[in-house]
């Protein structure tokens, strides 16, 4: 019997799905973006880009920007109720209006 793969973008086939407007490449814009400590931002994953993912289980949510770490900035958020710390890479992340 055959054993099912389940790798880290498993479940993710209408989650990451791109507007047929959205789809090619990312502007660079968005790699470049800067975040302060203290700063919301939302975290909306970018499935054309591997790298500094944060898990799917965390896509659209929003955290507050605590540090940064290399290239990628860490951000808190609450799961269930228990604080998390996500390295995630500015690709997936969005400046929060509100």
């Amino acid at each position: 019997m055959a054993h099912r793969s389940k790798g880290i973008r498993v479940n993710t086939r209408k989650k990451f799905r791109r507007r047929p407007r959205d789809r090619g490449l990312s502007p660079i814009t968005r790699a470049l973006q800067d975040f302060k400590v203290g700063e919301k931002a939302n975290i909306v994953i970018d499935p054309s880009i591997h790298g500094g993912q944060p898990h799917h289980r965390f896509h659209g949510l929003t955290g507050e920007v605590v540090g940064k770490q290399g290239n990628s900035f860490l951000v808190k958020i609450k799961d269930g109720g228990k604080p998390k710390t996500l390295i995630v890479r500015p690709e997936h992340l969005r400046k929060n209006v509100n």
